[in-house]
């Protein structure tokens, strides 16, 4: 059960930082044009990536211990700068969203089209899928590892159609920037925590 909850926040933590993705989802709820669609895209997406990430990359990590190390301290790097980036925006104040509702009825194969290309072309859905994804998981057995990546998919399926279908009463709140202040400010606390684990995880390894 605490792998499972790790998962959930490693991967909630990710998916909902603010990003092109993000914006997408909620835009496309609010126009209510191919929501289930768009949803489940961006969570399959997600759910092939994570298990790349936890039984691929995650496995070969935890068989090869330079592997380990290095992913260990290269995620809690990436996942420092996440926190710092996250807390500089909660403290600047400057996010808000702005979306328009007069968009015309889109085809539901453009849709599709959309949301691969935003979710695919991304780099950094690579990184945090499969990098950290699998950074963190390459630190588990293979037990936990399952619950870890049941814990990364519920938080997914949970974040996108929550967001989707949730959007009509969430965009009045994310287009304010305070809304969006206090979950930087949250997301900012729960990377770093990761990040420390990582840290002493690298530093165990090295010490013995």
């Amino acid at each position: 059960m605490q792998s499972l909850i790790h998962g959930f926040l490693v991967s909630g933590g990710l998916i909902v930082a603010i990003g092109a993705q993000n914006a997408f989802v909620l835009k496309q709820g609010l126009l209510k044009q191919h929501v289930f669609a768009v949803a489940l895209i961006c969570f399959l997406c997600d759910v092939i990536l994570f298990n790349l990430g936890v039984l691929g990359l995650g496995s070969f990590i935890s068989e090869h211990q330079m592997a380990s190390i290095t992913l260990a301290f290269v995620g809690a790097g990436f996942l420092f700068i996440y926190a710092l980036r996250a807390w500089r925006s909660a403290y600047r104040g400057n996010s808000s969203l702005q979306i328009s509702t007069e968009n015309p009825q889109q085809h539901l194969l453009k849709t599709i089209l959309m949301t691969l290309s935003i979710t695919l072309l991304n780099p950094h859905v690579y990184l945090d899928t499969v990098v950290i994804i699998g950074g963190v998981a390459g630190t588990l057995v293979l037990s936990e590892k399952i619950w870890f990546l049941l814990g990364a998919v519920l938080a997914s399926g949970s974040w996108f159609f929550g967001l989707a279908y949730g959007s009509a009463l969430l965009i009045p709140l994310f287009k304010k920037p305070i809304t969006w202040r206090i979950l930087d400010f949250v997301i900012g606390i729960i990377m770093l925590m990761i990040a420390w684990g990582l840290y002493q995880y690298g530093m165990g390894l090295l010490a013995s």
